[in-house]
């Protein structure tokens, strides 16, 4: 039996590092069942190829939304990433959204693709719009690439949102200006959050949108203490801790940690002295994926409380307090990352006690509508 949906709240599938993507379909289960409204669904180039887990989401759902957060634009053609998406739209009875992202400039150095520029996807996602309204694009020569000839399908007339993922503050108002939705990052404190959503509606308004119209999703790393101990023993939620908490921030101060302390005005010199520790340097690779237990208690020590702290770790209550803090500083709706969604039941149940019953009457789970 499924739960009414709640589509102001969504999960990250396979969150960080895994070996085993079959778990997706179990996890899409188990979020229906407890009425979760929205799968996002994150790409790496290993076992996490989006396109694959997309499919395969819509494939095991009825209800929820799934949307990628995030893939990339450069690594497919227009004619790919477009089919992909209708194909997905079809599937799913218009479940889909496409996120996109910039990305991360060295690994496209490294493996032979030019950074992302803001032009490049703006050009890109204008060509999809085109595409999915069944229009012959002829000799296209923009910032997305050089394409003579570009079509579908003459008969297609889809809606298919397109939500972006944003960092910094010009990335913000440019995805209030241009996209469906703009999904935020991991570890906003409340007031970055305020400050984030206002840039988002700012740069929809001054480009003669609504702003409401534009969805924002704040992301909550999410840890029920009182699961973990239940479900592993007491006193093993403080492993769960450094693994979901601990190694991923560590992971994205080592991508992304300039932005990610600018947003929060955070100390700039905290996130040089941990780049540079001997504990993060011995790391061979991201640190959510193969950093030790040992290894994350060195790395622990290097990370202020307070960053850690712009989460949800605590009390079933206590995370559906926070959820509600999200709600409160502007964002749409929350998707919670670190726990899968059984591990999530208990915080969304109490999340529903002080959740106003027509809060979000007649929306649509799809995660960019």
């Amino acid at each position: 039996m499924h739960a009414d949906p709640l589509p102001e709240l969504g999960f990250y599938g396979l969150p960080g590092h895994t070996d085993t993507p079959a778990d997706l379909l179990t996890e899409c289960r188990d979020a229906e069942r407890i009425g979760l409204g929205a799968c996002f669904i994150s790409e790496r180039f290993n076992v996490k190829e989006a396109s694959a887990l997309t499919g395969a989401a819509c494939a095991v759902t009825g209800t929820i939304g799934v949307a990628t957060s995030v893939t990339n634009h450069n690594t497919r053609h227009p004619l790919v990433t477009a089919a992909w998406a209708t194909t997905l739209h079809r599937l799913s009875g218009g479940r889909f959204s496409l996120g996109l992202g910039r990305g991360f400039d060295p690994l496209f150095s490294a493996i032979g693709l030019k950074p992302i520029t803001m032009a490049q996807i703006e050009d890109h996602v204008g060509l999809l719009r085109r595409l999915w309204k069944g229009e012959t694009i002829l000799g296209h020569d923009g910032p997305a690439g050089t394409y003579p000839f570009l079509r579908l399908d003459e008969r297609f007339d889809e809606d298919i949102p397109v939500m972006l993922a944003a960092l910094g503050p010009k990335t913000m108002t440019w995805g209030g200006r241009v996209f469906d939705g703009v999904m935020l990052h991991t570890f906003f404190s409340d007031q970055a959050l305020r400050e984030c959503v206002d840039r988002i509606r700012g740069g929809a308004e001054a480009a003669g949108r609504d702003p409401s119209s534009v969805r924002v999703w704040a992301v909550l790393a999410v840890l029920d203490e009182d699961v973990f101990r239940s479900e592993r023993g007491s006193g093993l939620a403080e492993p769960a801790r450094l693994k979901m908490l601990v190694g991923r921030m560590g992971t994205y101060l080592q991508a992304y940690g300039d932005a990610l302390v600018a947003v929060n005005g955070w100390d700039p010199k905290v996130l040089a002295d941990f780049r540079a520790a001997p504990q993060v340097q011995e790391v061979r690779g991201s640190i959510d994926a193969v950093a030790t237990m040992a290894q994350l208690e060195a790395i622990a020590e290097l990370i202020p409380e307070e960053w850690l702290a712009a989460s949800a770790v605590g009390s079933s209550a206590h995370i559906a307090s926070r959820i509600e803090d999200q709600l409160a500083a502007g964002a749409d709706g929350v998707i919670l990352h670190a726990s899968t969604p059984s591990q999530l039941a208990a915080a969304v149940d109490a999340y529903r006690t002080i959740r106003p019953a027509d809060r979000y009457a007649g929306r649509s789970t799809n995660p960019g509508r």
